[in-house]
């Protein structure tokens, strides 16, 4: 076990995380623990875990050692106190909701959210917790919009796929002031970018399967609390989760009611695989920007392209608060084709770009967002978000930028 530490950088950090805490054997990655049951030799020792006054493990539906090794490389990324994974994003981002409101609470979230937390939060609405959308770029909307039930806000960094900004800051203070749980979804800039915690985000939900994973080979999701919200302040903790410090109130009763009760729970497998693919997140998100900020700037210039969304891009609404806030633009970008180009033959023309629905992988990715991840709402609100039948959402990956450039140069040839 390492007892004496120098200050680390992010990757430095990332890196040596598992050997701190002390590793089985030597290992440099923590192992697969493939357990579903722990076993104590003393019960007053297993009733101990259960009852949340010692360390320890109960049962694989609530986590594993690998998956908290991961957990620990989150906290550390998003400079936080704690974190709870998940299977999926979506899991992450629904057992926060289940977790934290009741029948009459109040939700106000961004208008330009990923289409299935959209579906989620519709979901969640039909069970009595209304959420009404707004357009985050803005923090006076946000404001317009909360009432006395208001429990949440929940934004996200970079839009998809248009990449709006919300007024994070301003909504930050906003929440702050009014004692609100502000949850920002990260994914799109992932804490190498950003860390929410900066602009007072009392929860940090990431899809790890994104840029944190980066290999397109497994799913997982993640909730962080930052430390910087009074749980004391919140009316819907359970008492029965008010044993530990104020600190942890909010995110055990994530794991006890999110995780462990609806049983979304992250394998040693898939937590071992977002785990060493973490360890180069600074490393591919730097060549996914700088291709990312290329590509959007070659075709911003092209003839048969209509619009280019990046927030890389000096005409871009929020690039000066892109630019305050984050590192780089990020990897995804959408762009819209002139109305006389057959969007799916242009797809098809594409030689090293694949036509796939995922983001955050090495692989350059692209995708007609009106005709599949935006098709189930319809024309009437695809309309209303902005989205194009015309629009191409890219998902920036690793290659070489000379090669990216030129294959949608081919592509978009008459």
């Amino acid at each position: 076990m390492i007892t004496h530490q120098l200050p680390r950088g992010f990757t430095t950090a990332i890196l040596h995380s598992d050997r701190d805490g002390g590793i089985e054997h030597g290992a440099l990655h923590k192992p697969l623990h493939l357990s579903v049951a722990y076993g104590y030799r003393d019960a007053r020792d297993l009733a101990a875990v259960f009852q949340g006054r010692a360390p320890g493990y109960i049962y694989g539906r609530q986590g594993n050692p690998t998956s908290a090794a991961l957990e620990a490389k989150v906290t550390r990324m998003e400079d936080g106190v704690a974190t709870v994974t998940f299977a999926t994003g979506m899991a992450a981002i629904g057992a926060v909701m289940l977790s934290l409101l009741r029948e009459g609470d109040h939700v106000v979230a961004s208008r330009f959210m990923f289409g299935n937390t959209i579906s989620q939060f519709n979901t969640l609405a039909a069970f009595g917790a209304a959420v009404t959308y707004v357009d985050a770029t803005d923090a006076a909307e946000v404001e317009r919009a909360l009432t006395p039930a208001t429990r949440i806000v929940f934004v996200e960094t970079i839009a998809n796929p248009r990449t709006q900004i919300a007024d994070l800051a301003r909504i930050g203070a906003l929440c702050a002031a009014r004692g609100l749980v502000y949850v920002v979804d990260n994914t799109m800039t992932s804490p190498w970018l950003f860390r929410p915690k900066a602009v007072g985000a009392s929860l940090v939900v990431n899809s790890l399967t994104k840029y944190i994973g980066g290999h397109g080979n497994a799913l997982a999701g993640a909730v962080t609390d930052t430390g910087v919200f009074d749980w004391t302040r919140y009316p819907n903790i359970a008492d029965s989760y008010k044993g530990a410090a104020p600190a942890m109130w909010g995110l055990t009763q994530i794991r006890k009611k999110g995780l462990r009760d609806w049983g979304a729970t992250l394998s040693a497998e898939q937590a071992h695989h977002i785990a060493v693919g973490a360890e180069t997140l600074a490393l591919r998100m730097e060549r996914t920007c700088a291709n990312a900020q290329a590509l959007a700037s070659f075709l911003d210039g092209h003839a048969s392209v209509r619009a280019v969304h990046y927030p890389g891009l000096p005409g871009h609404p929020q690039h000066a608060l892109a630019k305050a806030l984050f590192r780089a633009g990020g990897g995804l970008l959408s762009f819209e084709l002139d109305a006389g180009i057959d969007c799916f033959d242009f797809l098809n023309r594409l030689a090293i770009v694949v036509s796939s629905s995922n983001l955050g992988d090495n692989r350059t990715l692209a995708i007609p967002v009106a005709h599949t991840i935006f098709w189930e709402i319809g024309a009437a609100k695809r309309a209303e978000m902005g989205i194009a039948d015309q629009l191409i959402r890219v998902s920036v990956g690793i290659e070489e930028r000379d090669d990216l450039i030129a294959d949608f140069a081919q592509a978009l040839a008459p």
